[in-house]
């Protein structure tokens, strides 16, 4: 009888347990269900948050995905030089899945901690897609997307606007730091300039040939200032937060300047004539939801005219200074470049 009960007690143990294994409950991600966050590091570029231009948008695309797609995201705002390096390495050791870094100066870096870490997604913004001897672009590592943009598109068009609104026949252009991806809007500006007036006189400054260029507003200002007394009035600035004191300047002197990458009417009203929208907060977004659909891909994206990538900001803040005769001028020149009437060279 006491074998019975035993055997009878041994059963009814183990049918709790199978009854208990079989119904084990699933583990989910508490706020996406069945898939796990994505998880996004992102590197500043010179200057970091608070730019008012290049970063800020970037950190305005990483704020949308994090609302709109529900990711989990960490940014870092490097010092100079190996930092940079560092700052990649750390988050790919920390298991984030897509790491971006803002700016052409990541370019050798990303490419460097992508090959260290195949595992991983890796996204550029004007990351420089160098060429081999007979031009033909080298490819970065599969895992890593390289972001560009037409900037000279959007300059043509800046440089179209102030040369149709300029009454002294003379615009200036400033950049921060004097290298080649600065250039392109530098070209960009001074051919729309003389495509609407071949004899305008286009005086270009640099704020100088290191990374600290992008983020001297003192300097910005000084440069700007030497251009307005010299009978400039109007200036296209591609140079960072050093463009504060751009705006600065045209404040004081009751000139006009046009801003870059954001929408900057807010930093001088009634003194920015528009800005040259680059538009990094779409690539970032972009992406991250690339990323999040399985539709990742390395190799250049490119984000122009006719991709919505660049544009010229004409709303409310500033159609008055703009004018409906030369807004539907610039509309003219924009489907005309979009439909290839018209070609940007560099």
């Amino acid at each position: 009888m006491k074998k019975f009960y035993a055997f009878f007690a041994v059963v009814i143990v183990l049918n709790i347990i199978f009854l208990f294994l079989g119904n084990k409950p699933e583990i989910k991600n508490a706020s996406t269900g069945d898939k796990p966050k994505l998880r996004v590091g992102l590197v500043f570029d010179v200057g970091g948050r608070g730019d008012k231009s290049f970063n800020d948008s970037a950190y305005n695309g990483l704020q949308r995905a994090i609302k709109n797609l529900g990711i989990e995201a960490q940014y870092v705002e490097p010092g100079e030089g190996s930092d940079r390096s560092s700052a990649l390495n750390r988050l790919a050791a920390q298991n984030f899945d897509l790491i971006i870094g803002i700016g052409f100066i990541f370019t050798d870096d990303i490419t460097n901690v992508a090959k260290k870490h195949p595992e991983r997604k890796f996204a550029g913004v004007d990351f420089v897609v160098n060429q081999d001897k007979d031009g033909k672009d080298i490819p970065p590592p599969s895992n890593v997307a390289a972001l560009k943009f037409k900037e000279e598109e959007g300059s043509y068009m800046a440089g179209a606007l102030a040369a149709l609104k300029t009454k002294t026949n003379k615009i200036g252009f400033i950049g921060g730091m004097d290298i080649p991806l600065i250039h392109k809007f530098e070209s960009g500006y001074k051919s729309g300039a003389k495509m609407i007036n071949p004899n305008i006189e286009v005086i270009s400054n640099y704020a100088g040939v290191t990374g600290a260029a992008f983020k001297d507003p003192a300097k910005g200002k000084e440069l700007a200032t030497s251009q307005y007394n010299n009978g400039v009035d109007i200036i296209y600035h591609a140079s960072g937060s050093t463009g504060l004191g751009v705006f600065e300047a045209a404040r004081n002197l009751k000139k006009l300047a046009i801003g870059v990458d954001s929408d900057q009417y807010s930093e001088a009203p009634g003194f920015i004539l528009s800005s040259m929208v680059k538009k990094v907060d779409v690539a970032i977004y972009d992406i991250i939801k690339d990323t999040i659909d399985g539709k990742f891909s390395g190799g250049a994206k490119i984000f122009g005219l006719k991709q919505g990538g660049v544009s010229l900001i004409y709303d409310e803040h500033n159609k008055a200074l703009i004018g409906d005769t030369v807004h539907k001028k610039l509309e003219e020149i924009n489907n005309k470049i979009n439909n290839g009437l018209i070609k940007v060279t560099l």
